[in-house]
């Protein structure tokens, strides 16, 4: 009987405990099918650590043809990069959600086809966040890594939704940085690098993590055949294990001057 009731109050404690801890979630928020490289070795580390990681892709890589493959633009690519956007996101062991907006969101088309595709894009994204109630945002800078237009419009967009409302639940917006030093060309520091003084989250992560981020590109076969793969790991392990990130920092108070 004594034996029983020991089990009864380790169960009960158990379960008070799962109660008063729940998963932590993470939910990056990236442009196209293979943008999440930037930070997958950390999204296989958390995943790994029990936390509850969602990939949010935004657009479908319709206009993703390159010098690797004789692929039209079109819904055929959009198919064909939507199957290996699957497969990456089951190697790195993170949950996906992704959306059907067109690569350069439909600048080409005006601002008739243009605004309302990003309005909606904005409005989704909001449903997103308030239906999962993330701890932890990862998008794009400012600088989009590469100032892809995609890939600074889909940050702002994620960074409009943090700041349109006060959350119940307090949730931190970071921005994927690259160190303006591991840049040697004077103009790519001023295009898309940050000093390291606003890089103050730095996440570590290991190589096991860094070699499943790897395998996960080998997925986006249209855009990075196999031996590419290679030279891009190659390159990427030059920044070593650490992944930087900046994080949005919101006003303590309110002030009546700019000085």
């Amino acid at each position: 009987m004594q034996k029983f009731k020991s089990l009864f109050v380790f169960l009960l404690i158990s379960s008070l405990i799962g109660a008063q801890s729940p998963s932590k979630k993470i939910l990056a928020i990236f442009a196209h099918p293979d943008d999440e490289q930037s930070v997958a070795p950390i999204l296989v580390k958390y995943a790994e650590e029990g936390v509850e990681v969602t990939l949010v892709i935004a657009t479908d890589g319709r206009l993703g043809v390159n010098e690797y493959n004789d692929n039209k633009a079109g819904d055929g690519l959009a198919a064909i990069r939507r199957k290996e956007m699957a497969c990456a996101a089951e190697t790195l062991g993170v949950t996906l959600i992704h959306l059907d907006y067109h690569d350069q969101l439909k600048a080409a088309e005006g601002f008739d086809g243009h605004i309302p595709h990003v309005q909606k894009l904005i409005l989704d994204l909001n449903k997103i966040v308030s239906e999962f109630q993330p701890d932890a945002i990862i998008t794009w800078g400012p600088d989009g890594a590469t100032t892809h237009m995609d890939h600074r419009l889909v940050g702002a967009s994620v960074t409009q939704v943090f700041v349109s409302q006060t959350w119940d639940k307090p949730m931190d917006l970071y921005y994927f940085g690259i160190p303006s030093d591991f840049l040697e060309d004077e103009r790519a520091k001023k295009l898309r690098g940050q000093s390291r003084n606003f890089l103050t989250t730095q996440i570590p992560f290991t190589t096991a993590h860094f070699d499943q981020a790897y395998r996960a590109l080998l997925c986006h076969e249209s855009q990075y055949p196999a031996e590419v793969v290679v030279n891009i790991k190659k390159e990427r392990s030059k920044m070593g294990t650490t992944l930087f990130l900046r994080k949005f920092q919101a006003p303590k108070e309110i002030q009546n001057s700019l000085f």
